[in-house]
Parts: C-alpha cells; structure tokens; sequence
C-alpha cells in the first residue's frame, strides 16, 4: 500500500481584473491560467487537482482587487440566454 500524501495546500492568488475583467489565477508560482468567471477560477482549480478548494471561503485563496463576486466589465459574459 501506497503512504499518503501529505496535505500540501499551495497558496492560491486570484490576481486583480485586468483591463478586460479576467483575472489571472496562479498557485504558489504556478500560472493556472486566466478566469473570466468565477465558475473559471473553479475549473482552473479542478485541472490543477486542486478542487478540494472551496473557493469562495477558504483561507488558502487570496483575492486582490476584489472579491469572488467582482468581474468588472463581464456582468453578462456567463449569462443564459434564453430562445
């Protein structure tokens, strides 16, 4: 039998919006990639086997220049639209 892991909780920055309102996300020094949402900053989470974060409450992740509700400039980038 395999020993566990130890639990390595990297330090996960949601960086402040760019001019366009995406926001880069990176952990430790890692860049995950570039989130327009915050269902994106969750699948960038979930690629880099990180999903275990919950991401609106936990102290692992720092949001700069605002929080998880903050996507200046997107307000109807994620909207459903209706046919």
């Amino acid at each position: 039998m395999a020993p566990a892991r130890p639990a390595h909780h990297p330090h996960i920055v949601v960086h402040s919006p760019a001019l366009d309102g995406s926001r880069r996300v990176t952990a430790d020094a890692e860049n995950l990639g570039v989130a327009s949402h915050l269902d994106d900053v969750v699948e960038l989470l979930r690629l880099a086997d990180l999903d275990q974060v919950e991401v609106e409450e936990s102290d692992i992740v720092e949001w700069q220049g605002g929080g998880p509700d903050d996507w200046p400039g997107l307000s109807e980038h994620h909207e459903h639209h209706e046919r």
